[in-house]
Protein backbone atom coordinates (compact mmCIF):
# COMPACT_ATOMS: atom_id res chain seq x y z
CA UNK A 1 0.00 0.00 0.00
CA UNK A 2 1.08 3.49 -0.74
CA UNK A 3 1.40 5.45 1.94
CA UNK A 4 1.19 8.93 0.20
CA UNK A 5 1.22 11.13 3.50
CA UNK A 6 4.26 9.70 4.70
CA UNK A 7 6.01 11.37 1.51
CA UNK A 8 7.40 14.42 3.08
CA UNK A 9 7.72 15.74 6.48
CA UNK A 10 5.13 18.49 6.23
CA UNK A 11 1.48 18.89 4.10
CA UNK A 12 0.77 22.18 3.08
CA UNK A 13 -2.83 23.02 2.38
CA UNK A 14 -4.63 26.62 1.63
CA UNK A 15 -1.74 28.00 3.77
CA UNK A 16 -1.99 25.61 6.98
CA UNK A 17 0.93 23.10 7.28
CA UNK A 18 0.31 19.71 8.77
CA UNK A 19 2.32 16.99 9.77
CA UNK A 20 -0.13 14.02 8.17
CA UNK A 21 -3.45 13.74 6.33
CA UNK A 22 -4.93 12.38 9.45
CA UNK A 23 -4.19 15.89 11.07
CA UNK A 24 -5.76 17.42 7.85
CA UNK A 25 -8.84 15.77 7.41
CA UNK A 26 -9.37 16.63 11.28
CA UNK A 27 -8.31 19.87 11.24
CA UNK A 28 -12.01 19.78 9.09
CA UNK A 29 -13.90 17.80 10.41
CA UNK A 30 -12.49 17.61 14.45
CA UNK A 31 -14.08 18.51 17.49
CA UNK A 32 -17.04 17.87 19.04
CA UNK A 33 -19.91 19.53 16.84
CA UNK A 34 -18.37 19.53 13.05
CA UNK A 35 -18.99 15.91 12.70
CA UNK A 36 -22.13 15.82 14.20
CA UNK A 37 -23.71 18.80 12.04
CA UNK A 38 -22.37 16.62 9.06
CA UNK A 39 -23.95 13.47 9.86
CA UNK A 40 -26.86 15.75 10.27
CA UNK A 41 -26.85 17.04 6.79
CA UNK A 42 -25.54 13.92 5.40
CA UNK A 43 -28.62 12.85 3.86
CA UNK A 44 -30.51 15.98 2.29
CA UNK A 45 -30.08 20.00 3.41
CA UNK A 46 -31.88 21.29 5.88
CA UNK A 47 -32.67 24.61 7.70
CA UNK A 48 -30.56 26.05 11.13
CA UNK A 49 -34.10 25.14 13.17
CA UNK A 50 -33.91 21.68 12.04
CA UNK A 51 -30.69 21.30 12.69
CA UNK A 52 -31.35 23.35 16.42
CA UNK A 53 -33.79 20.38 16.83
CA UNK A 54 -32.03 17.61 16.46
CA UNK A 55 -29.09 19.06 18.08
CA UNK A 56 -30.43 20.21 21.65
CA UNK A 57 -27.29 20.49 23.39
CA UNK A 58 -25.51 22.53 21.09
CA UNK A 59 -25.63 26.25 21.87
CA UNK A 60 -26.81 28.84 19.10
CA UNK A 61 -23.60 30.43 18.84
CA UNK A 62 -21.96 27.01 18.91
CA UNK A 63 -23.79 25.71 16.21
CA UNK A 64 -23.59 29.16 14.19
CA UNK A 65 -19.44 28.87 14.49
CA UNK A 66 -19.08 25.38 13.44
CA UNK A 67 -21.41 26.40 10.38
CA UNK A 68 -19.40 29.53 9.60
CA UNK A 69 -16.42 27.29 9.64
CA UNK A 70 -17.93 24.67 7.68
CA UNK A 71 -18.68 26.91 4.92
CA UNK A 72 -15.44 28.27 5.15
CA UNK A 73 -13.53 24.85 4.29
CA UNK A 74 -16.26 24.80 1.58
CA UNK A 75 -17.09 21.22 3.15
CA UNK A 76 -21.25 22.59 3.47
CA UNK A 77 -23.23 25.40 1.29
CA UNK A 78 -25.51 27.95 2.91
CA UNK A 79 -28.12 28.91 0.43
CA UNK A 80 -30.16 32.61 1.58
CA UNK A 81 -33.88 32.89 -0.21
CA UNK A 82 -35.58 35.82 0.00
CA UNK A 83 -34.68 39.60 0.77
CA UNK A 84 -37.36 40.55 3.77
CA UNK A 85 -37.73 38.40 6.73
CA UNK A 86 -38.58 35.50 7.28
CA UNK A 87 -35.70 34.89 5.24
CA UNK A 88 -35.12 30.76 4.56
CA UNK A 89 -31.45 29.74 5.31
CA UNK A 90 -30.70 26.41 4.22
CA UNK A 91 -27.23 24.30 4.93
CA UNK A 92 -26.33 21.06 3.03
CA UNK A 93 -23.34 19.74 1.86
CA UNK A 94 -21.38 20.24 -1.29
CA UNK A 95 -20.02 17.77 -3.40
CA UNK A 96 -16.30 17.56 -1.12
CA UNK A 97 -18.86 17.51 2.05
CA UNK A 98 -20.37 14.34 0.33
CA UNK A 99 -16.97 12.58 0.04
CA UNK A 100 -16.88 12.26 3.91
CA UNK A 101 -20.42 10.56 4.24
CA UNK A 102 -18.62 6.72 4.46
CA UNK A 103 -16.36 7.88 7.30
CA UNK A 104 -19.60 9.79 9.37
CA UNK A 105 -21.23 6.02 8.66
CA UNK A 106 -17.99 4.29 10.52
CA UNK A 107 -17.66 6.77 13.27
CA UNK A 108 -21.74 6.18 13.70
CA UNK A 109 -20.89 2.26 13.55
CA UNK A 110 -18.49 2.52 15.89
CA UNK A 111 -20.65 4.53 18.50
CA UNK A 112 -23.40 2.80 18.49
CA UNK A 113 -20.99 -0.56 19.16
CA UNK A 114 -19.64 1.61 21.81
CA UNK A 115 -22.41 2.88 23.50
CA UNK A 116 -24.16 -0.40 23.36
CA UNK A 117 -20.85 -2.30 25.09
CA UNK A 118 -20.02 0.35 27.57
CA UNK A 119 -22.67 2.28 27.91
CA UNK A 120 -26.62 2.74 27.12
CA UNK A 121 -28.55 4.76 25.73
CA UNK A 122 -30.80 7.37 27.43
CA UNK A 123 -34.66 8.82 26.09
CA UNK A 124 -34.90 12.22 26.27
Amino acid sequence: MDKTECQTDLIKVEGKIYPCTVSLVMDLIGGKWKAVILYHLKDNPKRYNELRKEMPTVTERTLSLQLKQLEGDRIIFRKVEGKKPPIKTTYGLTEFGKSFKNILETITTLGNSIASQKGNFINK
